[in-house]
């Protein structure tokens, strides 16, 4: 067996702690056979978001949410140890590490990873590489390009030598894509016109470009928005910094940890409840929930009432009444902040496409609520907003240049600002640029399908995709411990077939 995972970020570090525990596959008996990790980035294991960077581009997560041990939520908690202690949010009562600092513990748990791996038997390597497509060879086995041979022969005389030993092709039986979210759509056209910023990481390169005094409109007001403004604030920014964005809605305040876990809204209940009525619709996850509310004395309809009403609040005021409620006893969005992330991606693959057409028009708020902000940044814009330094502005129409600024028309009129910084994320199952030609291999060998609603769909069970990719996530962006359970399924069907 001949395992290629393509790419090396956290994804990958994921299904290589999941290859790592799986020890009771017939594969893993014997010899078991090659594990090649392809990443050309200098940033092995880190991905594109926790890389170098500012120390103000904090884990938006407590450590229980952050393990990249699937089932296990003491396994980052356990390798931070005192390195946390530095970095306790106080309104959080948990440690919030730089991103880099996750970087460092994705790092340390793939190396142990492929330190079991070894013992294990496997030979694991890791190839700088990015690969291009893949080809079936045969009836059992797969060919990865790290580049199109084509381009190789059409390469000129004086470079052809050069060209041949960058062309590279290696054999795996198994395939797993673990290629990440990918970079910023340009949603105006923006791309290359002077003080727009296309990608903002690494915050530390992007930042520098603007003055102190500088005028800043962003773009978006999700918790990449959040890193800008905290890490500008941070770095000692003047001017005026404006959120612009279609709904004006912020992420919702991560609350006090209370150590509890669901006990009916689990993947444990959902599978049950699947097995026995053939089905699982949206109703039945809102009963899961409403038994969770009614056990600890909550409402779920006055739960629900307020969730929905999310996107009506006025920014600042909602932010305020985030902030007062992080200690709240209340269990509602502790349950739904984690189950999102535990239950959903598997609960996503058994719902009928009506019931997902539902959730997906509340976009914007299950994003707000799954992915919240910590409440050392929330601080932050509210200290901001309270001085008038910050602005949230919804109903963002279009943004071009214009006489050396940039004209933002929105549906109160018009803004011109300095500088624009994009901080739109790409939408779950986007295949990122960089992997389209990848992509669309697979597609066109029938080893995976393009679903229509975006990301890839496995055709065949030697490829398996993880991450945001897979056509088979949920609705909203991918977090570790939804990306560590894909992981842990994949390892599983890399093993038996």
């Amino acid at each position: 067996m001949d395992i290629a995972i393509v790419g090396g970020g956290a994804a990958a570090v994921c299904l290589l702690d999941a290859l790592a525990a799986t020890q009771d596959s017939p594969a893993t008996q014997g010899a078991p056979g090659t594990i090649t990790v392809f990443e050309p980035s200098p940033h092995l294991w880190r991905g594109r978001p926790y890389g170098p960077d500012l120390d103000s581009v904090l884990v938006n997560a407590p450590p229980a949410i952050m393990s990249a041990r699937h089932g296990d939520f003491g396994h980052y908690k356990a390798w931070l140890g005192e390195r946390g202690g530095d970095h306790t949010d106080e309104l959080l009562g948990e440690p919030l590490v730089p991103r880099s600092v996750y970087g460092d513990y994705l790092a340390e748990s793939a190396e142990k990873a492929m330190a079991a791996l070894s013992e294990q038997g496997w030979v694991v390597r890791v190839v700088a590489a990015a690969v291009r497509e893949v080809v079936r060879s045969g009836a059992r086995h797969l060919v990865l390009r790290t580049q199109d041979a084509q381009e190789a022969q059409a390469t000129q005389d004086a470079e052809e030598e050069q060209a041949t030993q960058d062309t590279q092709e290696y054999e795996a039986t198994h395939v797993a894509l673990c290629v990440g979210q990918g970079t910023p759509p340009d949603l105006y056209s923006l791309s290359g016109t002077p003080r727009f910023t296309p990608d903002p990481y690494p915050l530390a390169n992007t930042l520098t470009d603007i003055p102190a005094e500088g005028e800043v409109a962003i773009i978006g007001s999700g918790l990449t928005a959040v890193d800008i403004v905290t890490s500008l604030a941070a770095h000692g920014h003047r001017g005026h910094i404006t959120l612009f964005s279609r709904s004006g809605v912020l992420p919702h305040v991560w609350q006090r940890p209370d150590g509890r876990r669901p006990q009916h809204l689990t993947v444990e209940r959902v599978a049950a409840l699947h097995t026995a009525r053939g089905r699982i619709t949206l109703d039945d996850l809102g009963e899961l929930l409403r038994t969770e509310l009614a056990e600890a004395a909550e409402d779920f309809d006055e739960f629900a009432t307020e969730l929905l009403a999310t996107p009506a609040q006025d920014p600042v005021q909602w932010l305020a009444r985030q902030l007062a409620a992080i200690d709240s006893p209340r269990i509602g969005r502790r349950v739904l902040q984690e189950t999102a992330h535990t239950v959903g991606p598997y609960a996503w693959r058994l719902l009928p496409e009506a019931d997902r057409v539902r959730l997906r028009r509340h976009l914007r708020t299950a994003t707000s609520v799954a992915s919240p902000m910590v409440p050392v940044n929330a601080s932050v814009l509210m200290r901001l907003l309270d001085s008038g330094r910050l602005t949230i502005t919804p109903g963002l129409q279009a943004i071009a240049p214009a006489n050396g600024r940039f004209r933002i028309r929105h549906d109160g009129g018009a803004h011109t600002a300095e500088f624009i910084v994009n901080a739109v994320n790409p939408p779950p199952h986007t295949v990122p640029a960089a992997a389209r030609r990848l992509v669309h291999s697979l597609a066109d060998t029938g080893l995976a399908t393009l679903h229509r609603q975006g990301g890839l769909t496995s055709a065949d069970p030697r490829v398996q995709v993880v991450g945001d990719l897979s056509a088979d996530g949920s609705f909203i962006t991918s977090s570790i411990p939804g990306v560590a359970a894909q992981a842990a399924r994949a390892a599983q069907a890399l093993l038996t077939y």
